[in-house]
């Protein structure tokens, strides 16, 4: 049974270096990456945020702030499945483009925050 989990999620591997599953008083974030959706569409951001492998799932929030700390979007996840996610956010208010910041948050219920990460980037 454990060979069918690890070929859906190789992240539980624990052979792999790096990659044991944390509890969540150890949990991180690893990485966070924003990428336009340039098309003819209302301006949309792919965001890619991962985590360190989990014992337990995680609680993941991204709220993004325009340039004058506005909040103008925000994604909520509870219980991801897999350490790496993907999601699509709609930009919403008058600024379209320009400097923007994205605040992550990475925390379990009734417990202080693991981790949380902020980037900014520009449009």
């Amino acid at each position: 049974m454990t060979d069918d989990l690890e070929f859906f999620f190789p992240e539980l591997n624990p052979a792999e270096p790096g990659n044991l599953p944390l509890p969540p008083g150890e949990m991180r974030i690893k990485e966070v990456r924003v990428e336009p959706v340039l098309d003819d569409g209302p301006v949309r951001l792919r965001v890619y945020l991962e985590t360190t492998a989990f014992q337990q799932r995680p609680y993941l929030e991204a709220t993004l702030f325009n340039k004058q700390g506005q909040e103008v979007a925000s994604v909520s996840i509870i219980e991801p499945m897999q350490r790496k996610n993907v999601f699509t956010m709609h930009v919403r208010g008058a600024q379209q483009r320009g400097a923007f910041s994205l605040q992550s948050r990475l925390f379990y219920p009734d417990q202080p925050d693991s981790d949380h990460l902020q980037i900014e980037f520009e449009i």
